[in-house]
């Protein structure tokens, strides 16, 4: 079976990770977390870019067979550039701003995402491509990454920090809202307790692992497996923090499967 590397700048990439876990449990999977410089939202397109592609070319160098950049703004500031450098599918995420304007029943779109992810080239030309009669109300979520990174999803400093950033949206009016970064799947418990049941919620964890799945199938040669496969996690910052927060925030029993946690090579 194959290989698959999952990148993010910490541990929401987990939310997609969990999503293949349950979509596509024969495979085994490597899970890089650069936790020791999250946020990267707050950091320069160059840096961002020259980050992932070095991590995105570690994790082809363990013999992945696909890799999943499962961080919007890693994506929105390199994904053209690690295509272009690895001869292997790349995946990447991005909000889900097309499903919410088609969902939206007053056309007001909240898209909660990071600065760089806002203000980059791929999410504005992706915004220009739809309807002009949809608001889009795009608010920075600020603080948010570092408390999740933290284990702190569900923490009151969590919630009062969350209240703030939706504050707009919700004086706007917007009844769908588009989670933007791959960590803000963690916070949907805040955010209803927040808002309520009635705002409709947009995550694509789905939409990549079945994008994933599509590109499997142009490189498998083998049967599926009916056993479950093996998770690595590596981490740049604490092994043992990721496992820990891995068990607490993925709903996959990941006990089903052989699970490991290393920390990232210096040399990285």
């Amino acid at each position: 079976m194959a290989l698959i590397g999952v990148f993010d700048s910490g541990v929401g990439g987990l939310s997609i990770l969990d999503e293949a876990l349950r979509q596509l449990p024969q495979h085994s999977y490597i899970y890089l977390a650069d936790s020791a410089n999250a946020p990267y939202g707050e950091k320069s397109s160059d840096w961002i870019a020259a980050r992932s592609l070095t991590l995105c070319k570690h994790l082809a160098g363990k013999g992945c067979d696909a890799i999943v950049v499962a961080c919007n703004t890693a994506t929105a500031q390199a994904i053209q550039q690690i295509r272009s450098a690895l001869d292997i599918p790349i995946i990447g995420v991005e909000p889900g701003i097309k499903p919410a304007s088609m969902q939206s029943q007053n056309n007001i779109v909240g898209v909660l995402a990071t600065e760089a992810t806002l203000k980059s080239d791929k999410f504005n030309a992706l915004l220009a491509t739809l309807p002009k009669g949809c608001q889009f109300v795009k608010q920075a979520g600020a603080g948010l990454v570092p408390l999740i990174e933290s284990g702190k999803a569900d923490s009151e400093e969590t919630l009062e920090l969350l209240a703030n950033h939706l504050e707009p949206i919700q004086i706007a009016g917007a009844d769908t809202l588009v989670l933007g970064c791959t960590h803000f799947p963690f916070l949907r418990k805040a955010i209803r307790k927040l808002l309520g049941e009635s705002i409709t919620l947009i995550d694509t964890s789905d939409a990549v692992v079945r994008q994933l799945k599509r590109q499997l199938e142009t490189i498998e040669q083998t049967h599926p497996s009916k056993e479950c496969g093996e998770v690595l996690l590596i981490s740049s910052k604490n092994a043992d923090s990721l496992l820990s927060i891995a068990q607490e925030l993925m709903s996959t029993d990941l006990g089903l499967h052989s699970v490991a946690a290393r920390m990232l090579s210096e040399a990285q």
